[in-house]
């Protein structure tokens, strides 16, 4: 069976949720048709035509990208410019655009997770928290020979997660009661009598974003026409989800250590650096892209660094008055999580066989000039 852009918008999104975005951001399928076969995935931090030529030569007609193709409204569609010619190119080849920014800047081994990746950031937080997961708890009842097999069936679709421990349920021995009626196709028991089964009354957590896809698990794996279960709103805070990181280095090292050490992590020639180069320096908060504005997050957090691209003047003055170091490795950084997204869509079931690139051209306008 062809593989279709739904099958892969549902494995970037079940990773990179678009609850996750910020307000207004410019995600999703931007070019194309959601149901068009993915016969080759090209993943670019950029979408510009050199991108797109690498695409076709590979033969790939999916492009999935950090940044939007369509970022500012369009005015027009001039083909003798350089947008206007990138859009022609696009549609006469039949490719399609999909785009997770600051959703996948937010999701769990996201951007901000493989950059502290990079520096071996431990007990890493959020900085700057969007949202809390909104728990349920589920509650159903099996059939004692199938148990097993539901609560393994509900764990791979994402039930039963509290913090790092997965599986997590609560089960109880009891006795089910029912009585199928005309028209019914009963697992257990036989039409007009009153059947009396041995069950196991499973309870555990989901939240309110898998709650289709669990159920979907459940109906699955459960014996019975018609499983009985429940659902119950909880009034507990779930995970924190948002953009950034702030975390503790392995050991503390001088501020200029760290960025050396940011130049061979991040794979650049050189970098922006604001503070007392042999300060020594613990905690780091991170944030792929333009940060600069989120700095007063990074004081707050407790950070000695912040770690951000596209600094401006007056930000860097206000941040050093304020005793916060800074590194501005520049925006494009963010290319490192291409590897991670190759890696969730080469793993995913859903996506076998479909081959993934990520794109070789350098998108980065900048270049380091040593005097």
């Amino acid at each position: 069976m062809a593989v279709t852009g739904k099958d892969l918008i549902k494995v970037m999104e079940e990773w990179a949720p678009r609850s996750l975005a910020v307000d207004k951001d410019r995600i999703g399928l931007q070019v194309g048709d959601p149901q068009a076969e993915v016969k080759g995935v090209m993943l670019a931090l950029d979408v510009t035509e050199e991108v797109v030529d690498e695409a076709i030569e590979k033969g790939a007609n999916w492009i999935v990208a950090h940044h939007a193709v369509i970022f500012r409204p369009l005015t027009d569609l001039r083909t003798d410019r350089p947008a206007g010619r990138l859009y022609r190119k696009i549609l006469k080849h039949d490719l399609q655009v999909y785009v997770a920014h600051t959703n996948l800047d937010a999701a769990p081994d996201g951007v901000n997770d493989v950059l502290c990746d990079q520096l071996g950031l431990k007990e890493r937080q959020v900085l700057l928290p969007t949202r809390s997961s909104r728990l349920q708890k589920l509650v159903v009842f099996i059939p004692k020979d199938h148990h097993e097999e539901v609560l393994r069936g509900l764990a791979r679709a994402g039930a039963g997660w509290i913090g790092n421990y997965s599986h997590c349920t609560f089960n109880l021995d009891g006795t089910g009661t029912f009585l199928p009626e005309d028209g019914t196709q009963p697992y257990i028991g036989k039409q007009g009598e009153l059947a009396r089964v041995g069950e196991v009354r499973l309870e555990t957590v989901i939240t309110e974003e898998i709650r289709e896809d669990v159920l979907e698990a459940l109906f699955a794996v459960h014996p019975y026409e018609e499983p009985a279960y429940d659902l119950y709103p909880l009034d507990l805070p779930g995970a924190v989800e948002g953009i950034g990181r702030i975390g503790k280095l392995p050991q503390p090292m001088s501020l200029k250590e760290l960025a050396h050490q940011l130049t061979k992590a991040y794979r650049i020639s050189g970098l922006r650096m604001v503070g007392d180069g042999e300060g020594l320096v613990s905690t780091v908060a991170v944030l792929g892209g333009s940060g600069g504005r989120y700095y007063p997050e990074a004081i707050k957090g407790g950070a000695d660094v912040y770690i951000t691209g596209d600094l401006d003047h007056h930000t860097a003055l206000d941040a050093a008055a304020e005793g916060l170091s800074l590194l501005d490795p520049g925006h494009h950084v963010e290319h490192l999580v291409l590897e991670k997204v190759r890696e969730k869509l080469t793993k995913s079931t859903s996506l076998t066989g479909v081959p993934v690139f990520v794109t070789q051209v350098n998108t980065d306008p900048f270049q380091y000039i040593v005097g």
